[in-house]
């Protein structure tokens, strides 16, 4: 189940621990995504981020290598689709509301059932 980017379960719980690792790996995931998209593998690239392992992705930044709350995975809009977590119908409406990649990072926060879309803003270089 998607859930909308601000709900406040987000906000409140997640958001400072997404924050101060982003901070951290921005220009990392940044440029990963760039790569995704400049080899043409998809120009929908996707950053699950769980405490745990998990089976979505590959993983990209496991948290104990950079001292970071949340394990980083690394793959695209294709996977989720394969995996059904974005079905056939609901395709186009994640292409629509998937932000400009060179300004925000797509993450998929995994924490339990709890499952949500985020878009963080790289900092201004």
């Amino acid at each position: 189940m998607m859930r909308d980017e601000n709900a406040p379960e987000l906000d409140g719980k997640y958001l400072g621990t997404i924050t101060s690792d982003f901070v951290k790996i921005s220009d990392i995931l940044k440029e990963a995504s760039y790569q995704i998209r400049s080899r043409k593998f998809s120009e929908y690239p996707i950053f699950p981020i769980s405490k745990e392992m998990q089976p979505i992705g590959k993983i990209f930044i496991g948290k104990a290598e950079k001292d970071l709350d949340w394990n980083y995975f690394i793959t695209y809009l294709d996977e989720f689709i394969q995996r059904k977590l974005i079905g056939e119908d609901t395709i186009q409406d994640f292409q629509n509301a998937y932000k400009d990649p060179d300004e925000f990072c797509c993450l998929f926060v995994i924490d339990g059932a709890f499952t949500s879309f985020v878009y963080i803003p790289y900092p201004n270089d």
